[in-house]
């Protein structure tokens, strides 16, 4: 018996189901049709093309509408507001929208960027907003490289500046490529040729997307976050969410509101995640000892694990602060209203109870999840005063609670200082912007006890989260800091040996070695310089699921805790310790997941780039304010002191406002100057004047350069004394330098060591 004729519906599933065998034969062959029955499929099959059920495919192969085969060539999207990566087929020829088909990463993938061709296996997915899903096989080729740039209209071609430091490359924009886009806009670029495409002219370039007017007021800080791809507007589920929020009652929490817990922080500050507040023990056990509340802002109530709140939070990792904005972690309707611990406001919190002996030391903690009301919140300035007995008088009656923190800190910086944490003291620049955005002054954050008394009881209260999880057995994220490696130690005492210090070698590296050099340098010419140094000498800290100590606060174990509103690691400690204790109502919903458990590492690799990232975002944006105040003062006469020495030339750093300015080595006069690594110095071949780390110099300010945040100098002087044939090199004359005896010379010419 004859099977019978398939239906149109038949072959479009035997078609879906058989996505790498569809041509007619096969088709025939697995409906058994033969002879006649052949040309009506043939006939059948061209109506369905006709009526645009079918498509034709390579090699006569058949598919349905819009169907994508299992394995194929995939273009790699921007990410979308939520951070999900879309693909989409490589040269898509259908008049219908191509499916959207979604990346899902395996451990280890790579991160396609932009543009970039991925050979996928697809799935095919149903009540979702996709309509496929891809798995990587592997990256055959990188998209096109893109830049972000100033647009600039020309008479007979546009072109792209690039804003980035040290890029000296022009992009030409060809007629019908400028996308709209204005003189002076900011934009991104995509290269329009191959790499070596340009050889005999500059490379091409058409823009993709206009950005605005990167100078306009309260605008600079957008040149960063569209260069370090940083999240400004949340996906609107998560708006959503944060809205729909609602305040925290007592019930199932410690009632902490009879404390007297106040929030310190900068005057401008918006969001308060922490508090504190301490008091004598009346405990006869513990005579002239401490009892220290840090309550920190319950941030694991209303960002649930797996929530669309969740997910963008660790998309952007931390909350990333700029002069004219800031990027928030989280949206306002949390961060700076329900999550954020305002005086007078019911809030609630994680806090932790902390006993110190009289010499600081910690006889033991206990956390419990609570509603607090803070009683005030003050700035560092106002906590300060209070302590020195000089406050506005309104603020009279919290110097009790204040003076009682100070006592505490006082007790508990007795066991700092026998611990040696990195002692560094480094002046922190402030941008101070008028009303209209402009740059008003570049001044130096000033530094009280007070700081040190909320950092010192933060860090404690960060060790008791690290360490209460580990007693409970359970997975965090820790805070990671390794210890230097042997070849930022060399460049160190060169360092050292360059201003006169001591710094010695060949023994095991402890806090207490680099305090010392600190020490030395205290109060001289080259405090801060040092105080650079060995800032630099530094690993960079990171997050991990594994404990590796941390050296910097000469800690063996070491957690975020304290900060959840702006940093997603100490959300993870707080979903830990709910899980940990059981706290309720359900701790499933708000405390650490399994799946959140078991990719601990990912997040930590995650949220340490994101931490580099804005990192690198706030100091571009700080070059870029500082760029913009020197701007119209060229050729102005500086003081600074040589922070770096480069083949190139030097860098100096500002006394006036701490920047840091190139001065090329084509103004260090009319000879050669032979640059040694080692030594850190530039000597001159004709004078054997050398020029190295430390030193006075005097300079001229030739450019400074908003766009890119650089800023050049022509030197002057150095120590008092002028350049001989000073000013900028023109055109070499004379016979090439005798490199042999220019290098003996560079050895003799060491800067002599001076005796602290």
């Amino acid at each position: 018996m004859s099977r019978p004729f398939p239906t149109k519906q038949e072959i479009l599933d035997w078609i879906r189901d058989n996505p790498g065998a569809a041509g007619k034969r096969d088709i025939a062959r697995a409906f058994g049709l033969k002879g006649p029955a052949r040309v009506e499929l043939k006939r059948l099959l061209k109506e369905m093309a006709a009526e645009g059920l079918l498509e034709k495919r390579p090699r006569r192969a058949l598919a349905p509408k819009g169907h994508m085969p299992s394995v194929a060539v995939l273009i790699a999207l921007e990410p979308d507001a939520s951070g999900d990566l879309f693909l989409e087929p490589q040269g898509w020829e259908s008049d219908d929208p191509p499916p959207r088909i979604l990346f899902v990463p395996r451990k280890g993938d790579p991160a396609p960027g932009p543009g970039d061709r991925l050979l996928c296996r697809l799935t095919r997915v149903h009540d979702l907003d996709h309509a496929y899903e891809a798995r990587l096989i592997r990256r055959i080729g990188a998209g096109a490289r893109r830049m972000l740039g100033v647009f600039r209209a020309g008479p007979d071609h546009a072109r792209v500046e690039p804003i980035a430091k040290g890029d000296a490359h022009v992009w030409m924009v060809p007629p019908g490529a400028e996308n709209g886009a204005r003189d002076g806009e900011l934009v991104r670029a995509e290269a329009l040729d191959g790499p070596r495409a340009h050889h005999l002219g500059l490379p091409r370039a058409r823009v993709i997307e206009r950005l605005g007017d990167p100078f306009a007021a309260r605008s600079v800080s957008l040149i960063a976050i569209h260069e370090h791809g940083i999240p400004l507007d949340f996906p609107q589920e998560a708006e959503d969410e944060a809205r729909a929020a609602r305040p925290v009652g007592p019930e199932g929490r410690e009632d902490l509101r009879h404390l007297p817990l106040l929030t310190i922080d900068p005057a401008d500050a918006r969001d308060h995640d922490d508090a504190v507040c301490a008091m004598l023990d009346d405990d006869p056990a513990n005579p002239g000892g401490h009892v220290v509340w840090v309550a920190i802002a319950d941030v694991a109530h209303y960002v649930r694990p797996g929530s669309a709140l969740d997910r963008e939070a660790r998309r952007r990792g931390n909350s990333t602060y700029f002069p004219d904005r800031v990027a928030p972690m989280l949206p306002e309707a949390l961060s700076a209203d329900l999550c954020s611990l305002h005086e007078g406001a019911d809030r609630p919190c994680i806090a932790v109870r902390m006993t110190l002996d009289a010499s600081g030391e910690r006889r033991g903690h206990r956390f419990v999840r609570a509603i607090m009301r803070s009683a005030a919140s003050l700035s560092y300035e106002q906590a300060q005063a209070l302590e020195d007995g000089r406050a506005d008088p309104a603020l009279a009656p919290l110097e009790g609670p204040v003076r009682a923190l100070f006592a505490a800190w006082r007790a508990a910086d007795k066991a700092r200082a026998r611990r040696a944490p990195l002692a560094l003291d480094l002046p922190e620049r402030k941008v101070v912007l008028s009303p209209e955005g402009e740059v008003e002054q570049i001044t130096f954050r000033e530094r009280f006890d007070a700081h040190r008394v909320i950092e010192e009881f933060m860090i404690l209260a960060n060790v008791c989260a690290a360490e209460t999880l580990e007693r409970k057995r359970r997975p965090l994220i820790y805070r990671v800091h390794e210890e230097p490696g042997p070849d930022k130690m060399d460049a160190l005492r060169e360092q050292a040996e360059a201003c006169g210090l001591v710094f010695p070698k060949g023994q095991v590296l402890r806090t207490r070695d680099f305090n010392r050099l600190l020490e030395q340098a205290a109060g001289g010419e080259c405090a801060e310089l040092i105080n650079l140094a060995v800032l630099r000498a530094q690993t960079q800290a990171y997050y991990a699921p594994e404990n590796l100590g941390h050296f910097g606060l000469n800690l063996p174990r070491y957690a975020h805790f304290t900060s959840p509103i702006r940093r997603y690691a100490d959300l993870t400690v707080h979903r830990a310790l709910i899980s940990a204790h059981g706290w309720g109502p359900d701790p499933r919903r708000d405390g650490a997941t399994l799946e959140e458990q078991e990719s601990l590492k990912e997040t930590a690799e995650h949220i340490s780039f994101t931490e580099r990232r804005s990192m690198t975002a706030e100091r571009d944006t700080i070059d870029r304010y500082l760029a913009a105040f020197l701007k119209d003062r060229v050729g102005e006469v500086f003081e600074g002191r040589i922070s770096g020495v480069a083949r190139f030339g030097l860098f100096v750093k500002l006394d006036e406002t701490g920047a840091d300015a190139l001065v090329p080595i084509s103004s260090l006069g009319r000879e050669y100057f032979v640059h040694d690594p080692e030594a850190q110095t530039l000597t001159g071949e004709r004078t054997g004047r050398v020029i190295g780390l430390g030193q006075r110099v005097t300079v001229r300010l030739r450019e400074a350069m908003p766009v890119t945040g650089g800023i050049v100098c022509d030197l002057l002087s150095v120590e008092g004394g002028a350049l001989a044939g000073g000013g900028r090199r023109g055109k070499a004359r004379g016979k090439a330098p005798r490199r042999k005896l220019v290098k003996e010379r560079v050895r003799r010419a060491k800067i002599p060591r001076r005796r602290p």
